[in-house]
């Protein structure tokens, strides 16, 4: 039998869409999105760099069954948001040329899987930096003006949800792989390195217009497949070194929280924090109707990311809803789902 906590979540963004649309007017306008791979959907495919995903068996879980460059089988959290406050079930992404303004009055993504807070981390893959997001946001907002005019303009950036996740890559991809930062900084002193940019950002979207801004956390990043997998002595455990890395970041990025609600006038920051639940998950998976944490669907589930998670490859899951990730790096799209409902649950109600 599903256990209830499997469940609950279905249900909810069920009913969740049925009332908005029922209410016909919603208090959040669009969805904007800033970050990394957790809510790229698509921006990578336009830009040259090895990390993509617009390929099968990306996507096989999706409408139609295509790739879109979302680093999942189906959607990923950005969509599942954007659909719970009756928006698109999608959100489009800024390089995409299948997309137009019009499509993005309403939402728009301008993450990049790969990137990072600090510059350096996007130099890694040759993805797109977090500075340059926000002047993708810019142009963003003159096409917008152009289009709707400038009051309507105004009102969407004002009342529209900022969702920025990001953070993951900047240790595993960058401080704990490449010597450079180590180097330059302790991890606490790395961590205030980024602290201070991410305070940085939000002070620019807020001067820009955005009032409603969701700040998301870090995971636990030490069992994510990959990270288990190179930790041979450790029996492929997870890493307890990243998840109190994780831990130590999350608790200053929640007190930047505070601290931005208490020095900007008029705005709501919310801290939407992921690792409760998903250590939750990977803890007693059985709760959820998983079957499987340690390693991932796509291949031998070990190792494979971006073009290594191959439609050739004879590994590869039937069914990945019995998996929490779906490539080594990546949830599935049930993980997904539960996260973003734990998170509805916790903070991002209030804006409705």
């Amino acid at each position: 039998m599903a256990s209830l906590d499997h469940i609950l979540p279905f249900l909810f963004f069920a009913l969740l869409c049925v009332l908005i649309r029922e209410t016909l007017e919603g208090k959040v306008p669009a969805l904007i999105v800033f970050g990394d791979s957790t809510v790229d959907t698509g921006n990578n495919n336009e830009i040259p760099t090895i990390l993509k995903s617009n390929f099968p068996p990306y996507g096989r879980d999706f409408e139609g069954g295509r790739p879109t460059g979302r680093f999942s089988n189906g959607r990923n959290p950005s969509d599942f948001v954007s659909e719970a406050f009756g928006l698109k079930r999608t959100v489009p992404a800024y390089l995409d040329p299948m997309y137009g303004i019009s499509d993005f009055a309403t939402g728009v993504c301008f993450a990049s899987a790969g990137t990072g807070y600090d510059n350096a981390t996007s130099d890694v893959l040759s993805v797109i930096p977090f500075w340059k997001e926000l002047e993708y946001y810019k142009q963003y907002q003159v096409r917008l003006r152009d289009n709707v005019g400038e009051q309507k303009a105004n009102e969407i950036l004002r009342e529209a949800l900022y969702l920025i996740s990001i953070g993951t890559n900047d240790f595993l991809e960058n401080y704990f792989t490449i010597p450079t930062r180590r180097f330059e900084f302790t991890v606490e002193q790395y961590q205030d390195f980024l602290i201070g940019i991410a305070k940085n950002f939000i002070e620019e979207i807020y001067e820009l217009g955005a009032r409603k801004i969701s700040l998301g956390g870090l995971p636990p990043m030490g069992c994510l497949p990959l990270e288990r997998t190179i930790n041979l002595l450790g029996g492929n455990e997870c890493i307890e070194e990243y998840n109190s890395v994780a831990l130590q970041f999350n608790s200053k990025l929640e007190g930047l929280v505070m601290q931005l609600n208490e020095e900007l006038p008029n705005v709501t920051v919310v801290f939407s924090n992921p690792y409760p639940i998903l250590q939750r998950i990977i803890r007693t998976p059985s709760l959820y109707g998983f079957e499987v944490t340690s390693i991932a669907c796509c291949g031998t589930g070990r190792f494979e990311l971006g073009y290594l998670c191959s439609q050739f490859s004879p590994f590869t899951c039937p069914d990945a809803s019995k998996y929490v990730f779906w490539d080594s790096f990546h949830p599935t799209e049930k993980t997904n789902l539960i996260i973003t409902y734990y998170i509805f649950k916790k903070v991002l109600h209030q804006f409705f």
